[in-house]
């Protein structure tokens, strides 16, 4: 589903730039920092087009390549996106049968979900062949890895640790803020030993210690989503976090988006 018309899009992602910098150049940072004790500050980076058809279910940069995974009946494929631009070589289509979720990689492997099926695929990273598969008695949403084993969601409070060996879970992690459980876990991403969610049907991310479950921050993505949703009017919920080592930015994004917003931690070192 490559982006129909380049013209009207990059036309979109001129308007998009100037309503986001326009509504966070009157925001300053202690305005921002303030709005929760545990709000997390950022900053815009860039803005970079995403295809108003990619329906993201999973995000992530590996081996400097964008990787997103999308899911819909019969829609649903893995690809490497060209950031500038925003069109995708398809190196997977799954059958009409799947629904795909979460997408990670990890050991030059590819791992996606697939939401109801209860069966993930197994790719080679470089060749996009079919490895093997993986069976899990939830439902599939996110995932990502700490290095050490695979990380995945099914839209509950809990966070499944996978060995890469058996992809049977070894550690199940409940996240918890202020004491409640924190629900709707989505598209994940570990950043800088923190796990990162997407709460679904909401404009948040929460940061995520590893340790013991506790969220200890959130990113208030509303004004992003706001802006962005007058580009396309079927857009649907933020979903999709990327995480890129060099720059220290984070790519977040949202299903059928028609932009990838570029963001950086503000946080005092």
């Amino acid at each position: 589903m490559q982006i129909k018309s380049p013209i009207r899009f990059c036309l979109n992602v001129v308007l998009l730039i100037t309503l986001i910098t326009g509504l966070f150049a009157c925001s300053s940072n202690k305005e921002s920092t303030n709005e929760t004790k545990n709000t997390i500050p950022y900053v815009i980076y860039k803005i970079f087009p995403h295809d108003i058809e990619a329906f993201t279910q999973g995000l992530v940069v590996a081996n400097g390549k964008l990787i997103e995974g999308t899911g819909q009946h019969g829609t649903s494929w893995i690809a490497e996106v060209d950031i500038a631009s925003g069109q995708q070589n398809k190196k997977v289509i799954l059958d009409k049968e799947y629904f795909g979720e979460g997408v990670t990689v990890l050991n030059n492997k590819v791992y996606q979900l697939t939401w109801k099926n209860k069966v993930g695929f197994i790719y080679d990273f470089k060749t996009y062949e079919k490895l093997g598969e993986f069976s899990y008695d939830s439902e599939g949403w996110g995932i990502t890895h700490d290095e050490v084993n695979l990380i995945m969601s099914d839209g509950s409070d809990k966070l499944y640790f996978l060995d890469t060996l058996s992809l049977k879970p070894v550690r199940t992690l409940s996240v918890t803020e202020d004491g409640r459980p924190v629900k709707n876990l989505n598209e994940l991403e570990y950043i800088e030993g923190y796990l990162y969610a997407n709460l679904w049907q909401t404009n948040y991310i929460v940061r995520i210690d590893p340790a013991n479950g506790n969220v200890l921050g959130r990113l208030d993505l509303t004004k992003v989503a706001e802006a962005v949703y007058p580009g396309n009017p079927n857009a649907d919920v933020l979903n999709g976090i990327a995480y890129e080592p060099r720059s220290k930015m984070v790519l977040i994004t949202g299903k059928l988006w028609p932009a990838m917003v570029a963001i950086k931690f503000s946080e005092a070192n």
